[in-house]
């Protein structure tokens, strides 16, 4: 026997942790070895073996394995016949729903990358994410499309496609498609597509500045689709309830791959509700759904509902359910086992947290920690970065001590996992590569977050690194609001980071902004409604004459995120973004305290 095979022989002794890890090992084993097999082949299959059972469904439209199928041959012939390829790149901007997939799946396999655009970005932020793909077409639905009017003119001119009737300025691609064939490609009419092109640009604000395209490969939605079929043990006879983005890797390609992947079926809803999250679980009998930490906070505080004890979940998956209420949301809900997990888009940095321990993101089984290559390394606090010895290498982190997670970069053809696709922009791919970290010539990748690791290896977030902050489950990056509040008219500078709120997940955002009158604060707030999404736009406001910076010039950025915003340790006037009065209003002792019980929810 083989260390591997006795390795296994182990780890199939432990139990059924260690088998979630072995069903994922076993599913993902074979990508390499069959390049040609991409997740659009995978549908075929599902296609061939159980046609009429249901692979996405919702309020909207409804997509059997067969018509799935169908449809995404459809948007493939029709792309082939626009000439688009290998090296070139289409934009889709579209709420969740099935054609979504069908239509990224089919132009994908014609060779393209299909960028996902945020739904909730607009204006120069929407032209930045188009521009850097420098896509040849652009889909968007008629909902949607007239996002593209505001915001700063395109270096890049895409066609424009429209989906759906009440926009006649372009052609409506859903009209167009109709002329193609929906039946099996064949081998002729195909171009080789393997796991090792790219298939799509997802977006992410990484540790600082505007959104970056992450290069995502076929083999690379394969290895997420098949791991996370193995880590929940998906079969035909499951249901995931998916209410979470679908430009996102989690809503778009986990949560959908993970199932497809074994011919269950996906209720797509539109976006989130809480009023009416399990009654919808309940009526389409699902037994899986994916989460983000603030969507449990949300269900934990609604009232009671008839239909949270009737479900037939029997697990959860998702990341960011913090442990101050991961117990509640189990034994309240009658949740039978939550997979947490830790993964970044664009990094080859992932834990999995299958025995359940409540507030860990992970643990690396010992017999696996030759393929999973984590570190956690001290930080330079000021320079945000990476401490170094006398020798110039990175020191670990020790037991319990926060450090940011690094991730080695091997050139594994047959575990995708551990490779680093990098961006679309090269300089951005350089900039997250460390090199030189434990020994000479080695890379490993950063991914901008804080952790640490307890004595029984189980890994824990403590926050990002640098300039981002999360919140609402998305990434701010504060270069980009900081941007956004200086183009209003008066303001000199603005400074802006994320405080803690207590009963929140994440920061909220927060602008020191000097040169704008209180007379103007409700100009600037229907400016920042324009120019950003909402879960970017700051909740709260501190206006000073100006600002303190160090004797290098840079800001005192750190002083601020200290004072967070009480009114009685702060001389400067304070606001507050009230959404139910849509107003900044004036943040005192009586709205702090508000805020701090959690009688005012953010």
């Amino acid at each position: 026997m083989t260390p591997t095979e006795q390795q296994m022989a182990a780890a199939t002794a432990l139990g059924s942790p260690a088998k979630a890890w072995l069903r994922a090992l076993d599913l993902t084993a074979p990508i390499a070895a069959n390049p040609r097999r991409i997740l659009s082949t995978v549908i075929d299959e599902m296609a061939e073996r159980q046609g009429n059972a249901p692979a996405l469904l919702s309020r909207r439209e409804c997509l059997t394995y067969r018509e799935l199928a169908a449809r995404s041959n459809q948007y493939t012939r029709w792309a082939l016949a626009q000439g688009l390829g290998k090296g070139d790149a289409v934009c889709l901007l579209m709420e969740n729903r099935p054609e979504y997939m069908a239509i990224w799946l089919g132009i994908s396999r014609a060779g393209c990358a299909v960028a996902l655009l945020n739904t909730n970005v607009t204006g120069d932020s929407l032209s930045h994410c188009i521009d850097i793909v420098a896509p040849k077409y652009l889909i968007a639905s008629a909902s949607l499309v007239e996002k593209l009017i505001f915001g700063r003119e395109l270096s890049c001119l895409p066609k424009v496609w429209v989906h759906g009737a009440g926009y006649h300025l372009y052609d409506r691609i859903d009209i167009d498609v109709e002329r193609y064939s929906g039946q099996a490609l064949r081998v002729c009419e195909t171009v080789p597509v393997t796991t090792g092109d790219r298939a799509l640009y997802l977006y992410t604000s990484g540790t600082t500045g505007l959104p970056k395209a992450a290069n995502i490969s076929h083999a690379r939605l394969m290895q997420w689709s098949l791991w996370f079929a193995g880590m929940m043990n998906t079969g035909p006879a499951d249901r995931l309830y998916n209410s979470l983005p679908m430009y996102h890797s989690v809503g778009g390609v986990l949560a959908t791959g993970s199932v497809l992947a074994s011919g269950g079926s996906i209720v797509i809803r539109d976006r989130f509700s809480a009023s009416r999250f399990w009654s919808e679980i309940v009526e389409f009998e699902c037994t899986l759904f994916q989460y983000i930490g603030e969507l449990c906070r949300y269900l934990l505080h609604t009232p009671a509902h008839p239909a949270e004890s009737l479900h037939r979940i029997r697990i959860c998956c998702g990341n960011g359910l913090r442990p101050d209420i991961w117990e509640a949301f189990k034994s309240r809900f009658g949740i039978p086992r939550i997979l947490e997990f830790y993964a970044a888009t664009e990094g080859n940095v992932s834990m999995f947290n299958v025995e359940g321990k409540p507030g860990a993101i992970g643990r690396v089984p010992p017999w696996l920690a030759h393929r999973f290559g984590a570190a956690l390394v001290r930080v330079d606090v000021e320079k945000e970065a990476p401490a170094r010895n006398a020798d110039g290498f990175c020191i670990p982190s020790d037991t319990d001590e926060t450090g940011e997670a690094l991730g080695r970069i091997r050139e594994d053809t047959s575990n995708p996992g551990n490779r680093f696709e990098g961006y679309k922009s090269d300089s951005d791919s350089r900039a997250k590569v460390l090199r030189n970290v434990f020994e000479p010539g080695d890379a490993w990748f950063r991914t901008g977050d804080l952790m640490r690791k307890d004595a029984q290896g189980y890994f824990y977030f403590i926050d990002r690194l640098g300039d981002t902050f999360r919140w609402k489950g998305e990434n701010v990056a504060t270069s980009e609001v900081a941007e956004a509040i200086c183009a209003f008219p008066g303001v000199r500078e603005a400074i802006v980071y994320g405080v803690a709120v207590p009963a929140c997940d994440g920061r909220a955002g927060m602008a020191v902004v000097s040169g704008i009158g209180e007379l103007m604060l409700a100009q600037l707030r229907a400016h920042l409604r324009r120019s950003l999404p909402g879960y970017a736009q700051p909740l709260f406001l501190r206006l000073r004459h100006d600002m303190a910076v160090t004797e290098t010039f840079k800001y005192t950025k750190g002083a601020l995120v200290r004072e967070g915003y009480d009114p009685a340790a702060i001389g400067d006037a304070l606001y507050f973004d009230d959404r139910e009065r849509g107003a900044f209003v004036p943040l005192d002792a009586g709205l702090y305290e508000r805020i701090q019980t959690g009688q005012l929810r953010l």
